[in-house]
């Protein structure tokens, strides 16, 4: 297994120009030459490039499935793209982009999804262009201007927003793991929220599939593995194994310690701990 490295952004690229772009949407045209990235110290000269969001959306997602299509079969489960379910939230517009499933159709029912994946991958590094297709390494995302991946807060809150709007759906979404993609590290504003959002059930971890984002520190896993790092395809197969054989549920609530109390007091007389459990939770979300 090829976890995510220059060289894939560099196949992005190659891919791309070849088939189906031109310089001008994948690169700043700059005075020095087509880049991917403003270097620091650079001026953009008024250049906003938005036309290569959508590509590399489509490449992340289509190589995403690629990685970890052989750990879905080793399940016994498929590994699909653009999954819809309407009891989730999960329309043809806000589809979700991968997910590990029984059935190989692009639309779901609830029990028939086993995990949830959000990608919020980009180009992390900087390159520059030559005629004809020529791509070279110039710097990490230290030594350019943009902000990729899961170092933006806007990619984190559209992630951590999606989730929540899957898991306020309704009682089908209470037994599914949500994990965002990604393949870069987080900010340390961030560190205590994944961390949360993992405790909480809301989100089961931020995951990065880039083992070496950059030479230098950089956060590569936070106190209670909110965010983690995957190194290789150990790490991976055992986190998605974890998520799918276990029998986990969600629960979410606000009540006073007294409607707390009665709720564990009628659940502790179930004879098993499963038993326990069911009930606690049936009772919780009345």
């Amino acid at each position: 297994m090829i976890l995510w490295s220059n060289d894939i952004e560099k196949q992005f690229f190659i891919e791309a120009l070849k088939n189906f772009a031109s310089p001008e949407q994948l690169f700043y045209n700059l005075q020095n030459g087509y880049f991917a990235y403003v270097p620091k110290g650079a001026n953009a000269e008024g250049q906003t490039l938005q036309g290569r969001n959508s590509l590399i959306g489509q490449f992340t997602e289509k190589w995403s499935k690629t990685i970890l299509e052989p750990i879905a079969k080793e399940l016994g489960l498929f590994a699909v793209n653009n999954v819809v379910c309407d009891e989730l939230g999960l329309s043809r517009r806000s589809s979700a982009d991968l997910a590990f499933c029984t059935t190989n159709n692009t639309v779901q029912k609830p029990e028939n999804i086993k995990l949830l994946f959000e990608i919020k991958m980009s180009i992390v590094s900087n390159y520059k262009y030559t005629h004809p297709n020529n791509i070279e390494y110039i710097g990490d995302y230290k030594q350019h201007k943009g902000v990729p991946a899961l170092l933006r807060s806007d990619s984190m809150l559209k992630a951590i927003g999606k989730s929540i709007n899957i898991r306020v759906s309704g009682i089908a979404s209470t037994k599914i793991p949500i994990i965002i993609l990604g393949n870069s590290p987080i900010t340390k504003n961030y560190v205590k929220k994944v961390d949360f959002l993992k405790s909480s059930g809301v989100i089961q971890g931020f995951w990065s599939l880039n083992p070496k984002p950059i030479s230098s520190e950089h956060i590569k896993n936070t106190p209670k593995l909110g965010f983690q790092t995957i190194l290789n395809r150990d790490q991976l197969i055992n986190n998605c194994k974890e998520l799918v054989s276990n029998d986990m549920n969600y629960f979410s609530s606000m009540i006073s310690k007294l409607k707390l109390g009665e709720i564990i007091r009628i659940a502790n007389q179930e004879n098993t701990d499963i038993a326990k459990a069911e009930k606690f939770l049936t009772l919780i979300r009345k």
